[in-house]
């Protein structure tokens, strides 16, 4: 059984689901890459607007910190998040 989300109707949230069952795996990964690229396009102005203006590498490092562990970002960037911040 799927949840019901709270601020959807349950008639609409049935469409929904349909929807996606209808799909071909294309076109949900095409879905799927279209929504990632959103959540980081927010991320990235959230970054922009928390550190103003930060040279693009900055800007990268800070939004790749929000996916990847620390010691991660230490290891290959050098970065230390706990320590600049996200």
């Amino acid at each position: 059984m799927i949840e019901q989300i709270q601020d959807t109707h349950p008639h609409i949230q049935k469409l929904i689901i349909e929807g996606y069952r209808q799909m071909s795996p294309q076109e949900k990964f095409k879905r799927v890459t279209e929504l990632t690229i959103a959540i980081q396009q927010l991320a990235l102005a959230r970054i922009i607007k928390q550190y103003g203006q930060i040279s693009e590498r900055e800007q990268q490092l800070r939004l790749a910190s929000l996916w990847l562990e620390p010691e991660i970002m230490i290891r290959v960037f050098q970065w230390n998040p706990r320590e600049k911040g996200y």
